[in-house]
């Protein structure tokens, strides 16, 4: 055989691995027959794209391009090259390769589909949907395409739609386990959670290590309390984040898993898989020092949400001689009443919803932005990616995620002694900013209806103890589960309130109950209210019970607004000690456990000793305006101390460093 037979063999087997999705097979038969004929563009071609799956990006950028170098109208080499470049997030690049090939190819769905799937990077969503629809009308069987489309549609909310697309990728590939999770997605967005579990349980059935597919699919299961094979489950996931595998998002890390070590560990695996520090804008410009430091918040919840709630009366105080405060808002715009008071307070406040990561970060460096503050996090509608850039010379991680980012860019996170002892900040990735008391922003304007509620409308009964958790239900795990029913078995005639999300919740933890000889009718459920009328309901529970690891969190702060006392247990992390830091604030140490049979052994002692609650009662009246918590222009005070301490150092060409503010 000779050397052209032996290459054109290696070649037509590498297309068959190709096909057959074992690409590092296909990858050593294409190299050979390169090696035999160096110079042929099709196997030039077939190897880009091999490394492409095989995510060797700049190995695939090389090949591609010299497969174009050697046949200059090679659609299929600029599609190569617009995939890479979509990873890369060069995402400008990307589109023009794709229209590259699609001016030497205009009929190349592939090139439309991917076309549209870089302009959803840069969330021009109607723009993708056009070029998916095209690449369907080129090719209606289109599996790729129908999914991709509704993965637009989820981002734009509309969620029915996305899901008629799903099915329809569905019917064409009935083993697409993308379309299946995707479609898990949408339904958990529509809070069809028993049905959402069961997509994500397929799509793992056909793929089990899809990227965040399992973490998702626990978080599902926690959200309608449901601890099948919780433990199992949990093992599993610790096991894939010690491996560094991609199988849970960062945020549902800190309801599941106690260790701070974890938390970090899942956060820089999603980081360096999603968000990674992009060069494309450059370095940032050093900025001459103004007499106004210019702070840019950013969020999606500058509106009736729990980050407004607590932040409100902060940007109202920011001292403007001294500060200069730019909203920056990429949620949808709302116009409630929440959204008017915030405008109100900043000097600039700037909807960018519709602009890519790239052009948000751009526009924050034309606005000499010194001090970026992500309000976000990793919860849900965060834009991690815009930080990526280098919005600002200083970018801080505060308050509305209770962890660290594991990025290299975020520079700090805001914090207290309670949050962040010494000791763990090996776990964080940023530089510690140490506030004086607690780092929770608290609003003094928070208003409290004067409805009086009787307890037969709440739902109940007329006369016991009312221990209450008004958390997420997700936050809920066995554990605290079991602690709670201890502590009812205890207390004669008691009940235990709780936030009812949905009714899968009642359903499964009425079951958990009833296993463990308590009588269901023990539980109530409060539906959701407004904010004032959920404020009043609070004077008829007794005792404020947290769950571990993920603490009352705002719910706590609201809470002790109302007069009702929280008793925390307080783990390792920061989302464990939350509660802590805010009841150390107001000067109720007394109220903090930090195991669970003193946590038990405290909530039936307070529950039977109406004498001690009451004192704690009353000093938590005295404290309430008298302490550092709800003190708003101390806190402001506070922080902007320390965003002046954090900006000086950086005038001085300082690194960042741990701030101790005091």
């Amino acid at each position: 055989m000779n050397n052209f037979e032996l290459a054109k063999q290696y070649f037509l087997e590498g297309l068959l691995f190709l096909e057959g999705e074992k690409f590092s097979q296909a990858e050593f038969k294409l190299k050979r027959s390169l090696e035999l004929i160096p110079d042929r563009a099709s196997t030039l071609t077939n190897l880009s794209a091999v490394q492409v799956k095989l995510k060797k990006y700049l190995d695939a950028k090389i090949t591609a391009e010299k497969a174009i170098f050697l046949e200059a109208d090679n659609s299929q080499a600029y599609l190569n090259l617009g995939l890479i470049e979509t990873e890369l997030k060069n995402l400008e690049s990307a589109l023009g390769n794709f229209e590259k090939a699609l001016n030497l190819k205009y009929d190349y769905h592939e090139a439309w589909s991917n076309k549209g799937s870089t302009l959803h990077e840069l969330k021009r969503y109607e723009e993708a949907i056009v070029h998916y629809d095209q690449a369907l009308s080129l090719k209606p069987d289109y599996h790729e395409a129908w999914s991709n489309k509704g993965s637009t549609l989820h981002e734009l909310k509309r969620y029915e739609e996305a899901i008629v697309h799903f099915d329809q990728a569905l019917s064409l590939k009935p083993d697409y386990n993308e379309a299946w999770s995707n479609k898990g997605r949408a339904l958990h967005e529509l809070k069809r959670y028993e049905e959402a579990a069961a997509h994500y349980h397929q799509a793992l059935n056909l793929k089990p290590d899809i990227n965040w597919a399992y973490g998702d699919f626990q978080n599902i299961k926690m959200k309608i309390s449901d601890w099948s094979n919780f433990y199992e489950g949990l093992t599993y996931l610790a096991n894939k984040v010690q491996l560094h595998q991609k199988s849970i998002q960062p945020f549902i890390s800190l309801a599941l898993f106690s260790e701070a070590l974890m938390h970090r560990q899942s956060a820089e695996i999603y980081v360096d898989e999603k968000f990674p520090f992009n060069p494309a804008l450059g370095l940032i410009s050093k900025q001459p020092k103004r007499n106004k430091i210019r702070i840019g918040y950013f969020s999606a919840d500058f509106h009736n949400h729990a980050t407004s709630h607590l932040m409100a009366e902060l940007f109202e105080l920011h001292d403007k001689s001294c500060f200069e405060i730019i909203g920056f808002s990429f949620g949808s715009e709302k116009n409630d009443e929440m959204r008017q008071r915030l405008v109100k307070s900043f000097d600039q406040f700037i909807e960018v919803f519709s602009k890519s990561d790239i052009e948000i970060a751009q526009l924050s460096r034309d606005l000499n932005i010194d001090i970026a503050v992500d309000l976000k996090g990793f919860t849900q509608d965060s834009r991690t990616g815009i930080f990526s850039y280098r919005v600002a010379p200083i970018q801080v991680n505060y308050l509305g995620y209770p962890g660290t980012m594991g990025a290299e860019y975020i520079d700090y996170i805001v914090a207290d002694k309670t949050l962040i002892p010494s000791q763990s900040q090996q776990y964080y990735s940023e530089k510690v900013v140490y506030l004086p008391h607690s780092y929770q922003a608290n609003d003094r304007k928070r208003g409290i209806s004067e409805k009086q509620f009787t307890r037969q409308e709440l739902g109940l009964p007329g006369e016991g103890f009312v221990f209450c958790c008004f958390n997420n239900n997700y936050k809920i795990l066995p554990t605290t589960f079991n602690a709670w029913m201890q502590i009812l078995k205890m207390v004669d005639g008691s009940v235990l309130w709780l936030l009812k999300d949905n009714p899968w919740v009642s359903e499964n933890l009425k079951k958990e109950a009833a296993k463990q000889g308590i009588d269901a009718t023990r539980l109530v459920f409060a539906e959701r209210m407004s904010l004032p009328e959920h404020l009043a309901r609070h004077r008829h529970a007794d005792l404020f019970i947290d769950t571990l690891p993920c603490n009352a969190h705002t719910t706590a702060s609201d809470a002790l607004w109302t007069g009702l006392p929280v008793l925390t247990l307080m783990g390792e992390s920061f989302a464990s000690r939350v509660a802590a830091s805010l009841l150390n604030a107001i000067g109720l140490s007394e109220l903090i456990t930090t195991s669970q049979e003193e946590y038990i052994a405290l909530a039936i002692k307070l529950a039977d000793n109406t004498h001690k609650l009451a004192d704690i009662k009353q000093k938590l009246k005295q404290n309430r305006l008298t302490t550092p918590l709800f003190d708003a222009p101390l806190f402001t005070k506070n922080i902007e101390a320390a965003y002046t301490k954090m900006y000086e150092r950086y005038q001085l060409d300082f690194e960042p460093s741990h701030i101790y503010m005091t």
